[in-house]
């Protein structure tokens, strides 16, 4: 049941009120604005549904701080986007210029209107009528219990009215005093890191034209020691593919506020008179811990790809780690049928088909055909596709559409189409590339026509989009005006614009692995490559903190070689395919110089796979509270709740040995399920260093409830440093 309620009333200093409730209640979460006067609303609530909503206007007197001794008339009480007339203090939310001014906004709201439905909306209309600036503030409460926001700036005067910052947020509880972002690299991305959430301002800012590695997906603040099986928390992301922002903030006189927006530079967005901005969405998400605020973004991003459920995600193999630039007609075909033979659905043909890309130093712009690698005839790019089609796969081609050597024929033909600071200094480099101004129509009409034409010649069903430079003094040479902004609108239009002419056609999100990871392309995109690193021991949180915003469905995971070509590590075959087991599997990996009883394993395991594939894509991502820092407890529970997939990891060495006990979340406290190993693994419980077998750690399993299993948990084999095992729990 959906409801969104209004009511009226006043406080105690005769300050008339208004208030809107909005309840999900199949999502367990409700939110209530409250609005004083003729203000802007105050997010007075927002967790749990309330018993009785109506006493939401008792909020305004019962949160509202006092008048303080050297301070303004009113305590900050901050609303959903402060200035300083409402006495906010803190760090600038909404930064307007006209004339190089800077305006000092006081909004009165002018209309409220809802929306009751499948996602109850209040959009609220203010302005500031001296200063000639209109607002239109938009919440929505999503079915999944995602809370939702935005923002619109309309230029009311006659000026040039410059936009300069609008940072949206959440007031959150005093007592969430822990913040939790992650941070990275290439090749390391998302690694969690904890702060209290003192007096002050946490921010975390990309510039570089897409969120980046060191991005923090979510920006959680919560009970201290919040995890994700316990702790309520509250979670906040902008769905924006651009430059964004991350913040927390609390000052001296009030609560904490979390929230971000889009990262604006000077002059990239300048009304006229009647023109507006509109910012990305900010989308907040509240849990009993972080299992519970992922489920939430899991639950909108599959309801944005109905299709992902209903078809099964293909099997991949991706050449890149494979054969590198090394292409060639016989060599592809001949991985090709190891593909088949490994019970892959997909083959995607990876960087080195087109122009002079023999390396990664030129032809990047140059989307044809490579002749002298792919020569027309029986050995032709149109032969392997034909080839892997006649073999039952889906055929898969890489892009880079962003980007662009100079050494090549596009460049030379058109310098003019890169972004770049001034007319005669381009960026610096990175990559050997610059980036194509996709805001530039004949540039963008060039790059769109090329890819549309080669779908059609070669049956493309699946591109790999890759974007592997930092955006970086983002100017279109057209305007002379950064241009990140209208850069990413651009992207967008491409992706939905193929995405409409060819039906059925997918595209991975790939941007030095997992650089650009967030809502607003995951909502155009069918899945995103997590990381350039397949290492599977780094793989382990780079996977687990990614799935706080994607689902595992949307994931690619792939088995790749040993020693790891990014980290030279050797891994076992074994750790490599669980680490993989449980997004959308594929294979990064030259199966022509592996021994055939690896390929054959790997079939084994990939057939395995198939078998869960189906819940993987529909079911629920579960992480455990570890409290061993050396193991890593994760899981997909199925959407009945009957059956549940684990994977126990052993990254070290332990303090516990033999391995304690772990709990496994999210099953049904008071149904009886078997545990048992799945077969693909059954020796691995119990072999090695001389120990006994492991009791359950058989065919058979073993029976036990729900609540014995999230209470005291399984005892999981003494494992070796770096390997792990699957297991499985199926209602009796």
């Amino acid at each position: 049941m959906t409801r969104i309620a209004t009511f009226q009333g006043s406080a105690s200093d005769g300050t008339a009120l208004s208030a809107v409730y909005l309840e999900q209640a199949p999502a367990n979460v409700a939110c209530a604005l409250v609005f004083p006067g003729d203000g802007l609303p105050r997010l007075t609530h927002w967790g749990r549904p309330l018993a009785a909503p109506e006493t939401v206007l008792s909020t305004a007197d019962a949160y509202r701080p006092q008048r303080v001794s050297g301070a303004l008339d009113d305590t900050p009480w901050p609303s959903v986007l402060p200035t300083q007339s409402e006495s906010w203090t803190g760090e600038p939310r909404l930064s307007l210029r006209r004339d190089g001014v800077e305006l000092f906004c006081r909004f009165a709201v002018t209309d409220v209107a809802t929306e009751d439905g499948d996602r109850p909306r209040v959009v609220v209309a203010a302005q500031d009528a001296e200063l000639q600036v209109g607002l239109v503030w938009t919440a929505e409460l999503d079915p999944s219990g995602l809370l939702r926001v935005r923002a619109e700036v309309r230029n009311l005067g006659d000026g040039e009215l410059e936009v300069g910052r609008v940072e949206l947020g959440f007031s959150v509880p005093a007592w969430a005093r822990e913040v939790m972002t992650t941070a990275g690299h290439h090749l390391r991305e998302r690694s969690p890191q904890r702060q209290a959430l003192n007096v002050g301002r946490f921010e975390k800012v990309s510039v570089v034209g897409r969120p980046d590695f060191d991005a923090s997906l979510l920006l959680s603040a919560g009970a201290p020691g919040f995890g994700f099986e316990h702790g309520e928390v509250y979670s906040v992301h902008v769905g924006w593919s651009g430059n964004s922002m991350l913040s927390a903030e609390r000052a001296v006189y009030t609560q904490g506020v979390i929230g971000g927006g889009e990262y604006l530079f000077g002059g990239e967005i300048a009304l006229a008179h009647g023109e507006s901005y509109e910012t990305p969405w900010v989308y907040g998400s509240y849990g009993d811990g972080l299992n519970e605020v992922a489920s939430r973004f899991h639950a909108y991003l599959r309801s944005r790809h109905p299709n992902i459920a209903a078809k099964p995600r293909p099997v991949i193999l991706n050449t890149w780690e494979a054969v590198y630039f090394g292409h060639d007609y016989d060599t592809l075909t001949a991985l090709a049928d190891k593909a088949v033979e490994s019970g892959v659905e997909r083959f995607v043909v990876d960087d080195g088909w087109f122009g002079s890309r023999r390396d990664d130093t030129s032809g990047l712009g140059d989307w044809w055909i490579a002749p002298e690698v792919w020569p027309q005839g029986p050995k032709s790019l149109k032969a392997l596709a034909d080839y892997v089609h006649g073999k039952g796969m889906e055929f898969g081609l890489w892009f880079e559409p962003e980007m662009v050597n100079p050494d090549s024929e596009m460049f030379r033909a058109h310098p003019d189409w890169t972004l770049r600071p001034t007319a005669t200094r381009l960026p610096m480099q990175g990559r050997s590339q610059q980036v194509v101004d996709l805001t530039n129509p004949e540039a963008y009409d060039y790059v769109y026509g090329c890819m549309d034409r080669l779908i059609d010649e070669l049956g493309i069903d699946y591109i790999k989009w890759d974007h592997n430079r930092l955006v970086t003094e983002a100017v279109s040479p057209r305007t002379g005006r950064p241009a990140v902004h209208e850069q990413t609108l651009a992207v967008y239009r491409i992706f939905r614009g193929l995405k409409d002419a060819h039906p059925g056609l997918e595209i991975e999100s790939c941007s030095s692995g997992g650089g650009r990871v967030d809502v607003g392309i995951l909502e155009i995109a069918d899945r995103i490559w997590a990381s350039d690193c397949v290492d599977p021991v780094e793989r382990a949180d780079i996977q687990r903190y990614t799935s706080l915003l994607v689902p595992p469905e949307m994931i690619g995971e792939h088995v790749g070689a040993s020693p790891a070509h990014s980290t030279h590590r050797d891994t076992s075959q074994e750790l490599r395919m669980c680490m993989a087991f449980f997004g959308h599997m594929g294979i990064e990996w030259n199966l022509l110089k592996e021994p055939q009883a690896d390929i054959d394993k790997l079939g084994r395991w990939v057939a395995e796979f198939k078998r869960h594939r189906a819940d993987f894509a529909t079911g629920a991502v579960v992480h455990g509270d570890e409290g061993d820092p050396a193991v890593r407890l994760d899981g997909v529970v199925s959407a009945d709740g009957r059956r549940a997939v684990y994977r126990f990891t052993q990254l070290t060495t332990s303090m516990t040995y033999p391995a304690g006990p772990v709990r496994l979340p999210g099953l049904d406290p008071e149904a009886t399920y078997r545990v048992r190993p799945l077969g693909v693994n059954l020796e691995l419980g119990w072999s090695g260093n001389g120990q006994s077998p492991l009791g359950w750690w058989t065919e058979d399993g073993v029976a036990m409830t729900g609540r014995a299993l999230e209470t005291y948990g399984i005892r999981p084999p003494a494992l070796h440093p770096a390997q792990a095992v699957l297991f499985e729990a199926v209602k009796e």
